[in-house]
C-alpha cells in the first residue's frame, strides 16, 4: 500500500509538472484556452498566469510525504475545476481546445478529456483518503532502501523517459516548423482567393472582404484617442495588427513591426492594437520606437474583427472596407504585409 501511494504521488507530480512547466512556456495560448472554454477575457490574463504555478506548487507538494496530502488535495481540487469546465461545454455542445500541456499537446476536448482526469482524480482522491499521517513514505527514503539491481532498474527507467521526453520535443519542434510553413501557404492562397468556404465566404473568424471595417475610438499610449478614420486620414491602407503585452509570439514580432512602420510610412499605415493597461503596453512597446498603438479596454475591437488569436492582423483599405482575410501568427502576418506593399 505504501508504494501505490508513492507511486500516485511520484505520477501526479510528475503530470502536474510537465503541465504547469508547459503552460508557462506558453501563456498566449493558455490564455486563449480559458477564453475558449468560456472565461471573461479580464479574468484569463491572471488566471492564466496564476494556473500554472498553481500546478507547479501541487507537483512540489505532492513529492515530500509531509506535504503529499495537501498536495493531493490541491490535484484533486483542480482537477475538479477542469472536469466542471469541461462537463459544462461538453454539455452545450461546444468542444474548445483543451491546452492541459500547453503546446505540447492540443486537442479538442471530450468524453476521453474527461476520463483521463477522472482516472487523475482517483489517484488523488486516493492519498487523500489515507489522511495526513498516512501519505506514503518518504521518496529519498524509499530510493535509499532499493537494492542496487532495483535502483539500477529505477535509473534505467529515467533515462528511457528522458529519451522519450527529447525525441518528444524534437517532434514538437519539426510539427511546428511545418506549421509556419503551411501558415504561410494557406495566407497566400486565402489572400489569392483560393480558399473560401461554401457559401463564399472567407474561412473561420473573419470579416468578409469587402466589408466595412467596424468603427472604433481607442487611447493611444499618451492617452490620446485615435479612431479607424485618423488612421485612414492618409489615404493609405491601414494594418491592424492584434496584440497583448503577454503574448510571446507578438514580442518576437514588435523589432520587425518597428521596422516596417519606419520603411513603409509612405505606403502603408500600420497599428497595433493591444489589451490590459496604457502602463503596462507603454513598458511593452515605447522601447521599440512604435508609433499608433492603441489600448482596448477588453477585447471590443479585436473581437469586432473576429480575432481570438495574438498576434493576428487585417488589412483596411483607404476606403474603410476590410482588404484581406484575418491573417493570424506572425509568418502570415508578414505575408500579409508583402501582400500590401506591393498592391500599393
Amino acid at each position: 500500500m505504501d508504494t501505490a501511494l508513492l507511486i500516485g504521488r511520484l505520477f501526479l507530480a510528475a503530470v502536474f509538472a510537465l503541465s504547469g512547466v508547459a503552460k508557462l512556456a506558453d501563456q498566449a495560448g493558455s490564455r486563449q484556452a480559458m477564453i475558449a472554454f468560456g472565461l471573461p477575457r479580464s479574468l484569463a490574463t491572471p488566471l492564466g498566469r496564476l494556473l500554472p504555478l498553481a500546478e507547479l506548487a501541487v507537483a512540489a507538494a505532492l513529492v515530500p510525504a509531509v506535504a503529499a496530502w495537501w498536495g493531493a488535495l490541491g490535484a484533486l481540487a483542480l482537477l475538479l475545476a477542469f472536469v466542471v469546465g469541461t462537463g459544462a461545454n461538453l454539455a452545450q455542445g461546444r468542444k474548445p481546445d483543451c491546452r492541459c500541456f500547453g503546446q505540447l499537446h492540443s486537442t479538442p476536448v471530450g468524453w476521453k478529456t474527461l476520463a483521463r482526469n477522472g482516472l487523475l482524480m482517483s489517484v488523488a482522491a486516493f492519498i487523500v483518503w489515507k489522511g495526513t499521517e498516512n501519505a506514503g513514505p518518504s521518496t529519498v527514503g524509499w530510493v535509499g532502501d532499493l537494492t542496487a539491481t532495483q535502483l539500477f532498474g529505477l535509473l534505467f527507467g529515467l533515462v528511457i523517459v528522458a529519451l522519450l521526453g527529447i525525441e518528444g520535443w524534437f517532434i514538437l519542434h519539426l510539427l511546428r516548423q511545418n506549421g509556419r510553413l503551411l501558415m504561410r501557404l494557406r495566407a497566400l492562397e486565402a489572400a489569392s482567393g483560393v480558399i473560401s468556404s461554401g457559401n463564399g465566404s472567407q474561412p473561420g473568424p473573419s470579416l468578409p472582404v469587402g466589408s466595412v471595417g467596424p468603427a472604433f475610438s481607442l487611447p493611444d499610449l499618451r492617452g490620446e484617442q485615435l479612431t479607424l478614420d485618423d488612421l485612414r486620414a492618409a489615404g493609405k491602407p491601414v494594418v491592424l495588427i492584434f496584440t497583448s503585452p503577454g503574448c510571446d509570439s507578438c514580442a518576437e514580432l514588435l523589432p520587425k513591426i518597428a521596422g516596417w512602420q519606419d520603411k513603409y510610412s509612405e505606403k502603408l499605415t500600420i497599428s497595433l492594437i493591444s489589451d490590459q493597461s496604457i502602463e503596462k503596453n507603454r513598458t511593452k512597446f515605447a522601447e521599440h520606437g512604435m508609433h499608433y498603438v492603441l489600448v482596448q479596454e477588453d477585447w471590443e475591437v479585436a473581437g469586432s474583427y473576429g480575432a481570438d488569436a495574438t498576434p493576428s492582423a487585417v488589412l483596411i483599405t483607404p476606403t474603410g472596407a476590410v482588404g484581406s482575410p484575418l491573417a493570424e501568427g506572425p509568418e502570415a502576418i508578414e505575408t500579409l504585409i508583402a501582400q500590401a506593399i506591393g498592391a500599393r
